[in-house]
C-alpha cells in the first residue's frame, strides 16, 4: 500500500461519444478528436470502425465518417460536455447551419446507465433511434446492451473505412463492388523461402526500376522486408533488418512523388516499424500480430498509423509445431477466429484505433496442408466472425507449400496457377488485399475475380 486514500480520489466513469465529421481530411479529424481527448484525461479506451454514411437532415452537403468510442473520464455529464465542446472549438469547428457541414462533432450517448434531461444534455441521446451510423458503431462497442430502434433509411448501404495513408483513398471492407489491393512482395532478404537473394544484390537504380515494373503491372502496394519469416530461416539483427530495408523505403518514396506508392514494411520488431513510417512506410505487417515485441502495439498506437495483424502461433522458428486446432476449441476456424480477437483487443487496449487494423489469416503460419484450402474456403466466415466484422483482411497464399501440395509443383517460382487459383478464391472470400510475388499474372486474376464478384 502507498498510503493513498482513494476514497478521495474522483470516481472513473464510462461514457460512450459519438464522432462524426464531414470536411476536409474527415478520418484525421477524428483522430486529432480522439488524441485530444486522450491528452486532457478523457481515456479513450475502445474506438469502433468508422462508418461512411449519406448526410441526413441537410442533404446538400458532403458524406460523413462516423465513429464512436468508449472513454473513461472522471468528468460528471456536463463537465464533460464542456469539455468536448472546447476540443470541438479548438478543432476549430464553426457552427454556421445546425446539422450542417463541420469538421468535428462530439456528442455524449451514454453515460454510465444515468438518464439525464436537462436543457443543455438528454442522455441517452434522442438521436440514437433514428440514426444508423450512431447505432451501427455503438454496436459493436456494446453489443450485448439491448437498445430498441428504427433507424432511419439510407440511400446505400454503410461501410467501414481504414485509411491507409493521406494520398490514397481508404478500404471500404463492406462496400460491395470496392477493388482488391495487389500487394507485390519486395524482399530485402537472402533467404526467401520463394525468391531471397534477388534484391539485395540489386543497387537503388535497380531497385527502382524493380519497383516501376511492379506498379506498371498492377500492384496498388509495396510489401517490404528484411527479416525471412520461412520455418527455420535464421533470424538476423535489428541493425541488419534496418540497413535491408530502410534505404529501400527512402529511395522508392522520395523517387516516386508523382504517382506515390503505398508502401508496408513486413516486420515484426518495433523498432524497424518506427524507422521504417519515419522513412515513409504507410503501413506496419507484422505476422505476429503484435506479439513478438511487447513494444509494437504501443509504438504503432503512438505513430498512428495503421498494421497488419496476421495469425500465427509461437515463433516462425516453433509455428509448424503448432497446428492443432481442436473441435473442443472451435476448430481451425474458430481457433483462428477467437486468436485474431484476443490480438484485436490486445491491439486496442494498448491505443490502435479500430479503424486502423487489418487482418490476415495467416496461411502457412502454424497451418499446414488442406488446412489453408480450409481456410480459403472460409474465409466469409472469419469475415463475419464477432469481433471481427467490419475489417478488411489481407491474405496472402502467393507460391506457399500447401499449393504445391495440392498441384505437384515442388518449386515455388512455378506454382503461378495454383496461386491464381487462391488469388480468386480469396477475392471472392471477401479479401481486400492479396500479397502477391508475380503481380502482372495476379492483377489480372483480380481484375477479373472483382468483376465476377465485385459488383
Amino acid at each position: 500500500m502507498d498510503g493513498t486514500d482513494t476514497s478521495r480520489l474522483p470516481a472513473k466513469r464510462t461514457a460512450y461519444i459519438a464522432m462524426g465529421s464531414n470536411l476536409g481530411d474527415r478520418i484525421a479529424w477524428i483522430e486529432k478528436a480522439c488524441n485530444e481527448m486522450d491528452a486532457r484525461g478523457i481515456k479513450v479506451k475502445r474506438t469502433s470502425s468508422l462508418w461512411e454514411t449519406e448526410p441526413m437532415y441537410v442533404l446538400d452537403q458532403d458524406r460523413f465518417v462516423n465513429g464512436a468510442c468508449e472513454v473513461e473520464t472522471t468528468l460528471e455529464p456536463l463537465a464533460l460536455l464542456d469539455a468536448l465542446q472546447d476540443i470541438e472549438n479548438s478543432l476549430g469547428r464553426k457552427k454556421v447551419i445546425d446539422k450542417g457541414p463541420r469538421n468535428i462533432d462530439l456528442d455524449i450517448l451514454l453515460y454510465e446507465n444515468l438518464k439525464i434531461d436537462h436543457e443543455r444534455l438528454k442522455v441517452p441521446h434522442i438521436g440514437i433511434l433514428e440514426r444508423e451510423f450512431v447505432l451501427r458503431p455503438l454496436a459493436e462497442l456494446i453489443p450485448d446492451k439491448p437498445i430498441d430502434h428504427t433507424p432511419a433509411p439510407f440511400g446505400s448501404p454503410l461501410t467501414t473505412m481504414t485509411p491507409l495513408s493521406a494520398r490514397h483513398p481508404p478500404i471500404q471492407a463492406l462496400k460491395p463492388d470496392r477493388k482488391t489491393h495487389v500487394m507485390a512482395i519486395l524482399n530485402m532478404t537472402p533467404d526467401s523461402f520463394s525468391d531471397g537473394g534477388q534484391l539485395p544484390a540489386l543497387d537503388l537504380p535497380d531497385l527502382i526500376t524493380k519497383v516501376q515494373v511492379l506498379l506498371l503491372d498492377g500492384a496498388t502496394m509495396i510489401d517490404i522486408g528484411g527479416q525471412s519469416t520461412a520455418p527455420r530461416a535464421p533470424e538476423v539483427s535489428v541493425d541488419e533488418e534496418l540497413s535491408r530495408v530502410i534505404p529501400a523505403i527512402e529511395h522508392i518514396r522520395s523517387t516516386f512523388t508523382e504517382q506515390p506508392a503505398l508502401i508496408s514494411v513486413d516486420t515484426y520488431r518495433a523498432r524497424v516499424a518506427e524507422a521504417a513510417v519515419a522513412a515513409g512506410a504507410d503501413i506496419v505487417n507484422d505476422v505476429s500480430g503484435g506479439s513478438m515485441d511487447p513494444d509494437m502495439l504501443p509504438t504503432v498506437a503512438r505513430l498512428g498509423t495503421t498494421i497488419c495483424l496476421m495469425h500465427m502461433r509461437g515463433t516462425p522458428a516453433t509455428m509448424s509445431s503448432l497446428v492443432e486446432y481442436p473441435p473442443s476449441e472451435g476448430g481451425l476456424i474458430g481457433g483462428i477466429a477467437r486468436e485474431l480477437v484476443s490480438r484485436v483487443e490486445a491491439a486496442e487496449a494498448a491505443g490502435i484505433r479500430r479503424w486502423r487494423i487489418v487482418l490476415d489469416p495467416g496461411l502457412g503460419f502454424a497451418k499446414i496442408g488442406m488446412q489453408n484450402v480450409d481456410v480459403l474456403r472460409h474465409l466469409d466466415e472469419l469475415r463475419n466472425w464477432p469481433g471481427l466484422q467490419g475489417l478488411p483482411w489481407l491474405v496472402g497464399s502467393s507460391r506457399k507449400s500447401f499449393i504445391g501440395q495440392v498441384t505437384g509443383v515442388p518449386t515455388p517460382k512455378e506454382r503461378i496457377w495454383g496461386t491464381a487459383a487462391t488469388v480468386a478464391a480469396a477475392v471472392q472470400g471477401g479479401a481486400d488485399v492479396v500479397r502477391v510475388h508475380d503481380v502482372k499474372e495476379m492483377a489480372q486474376v483480380v481484375s477479373m475475380a472483382d468483376a465476377i464478384w465485385r459488383y
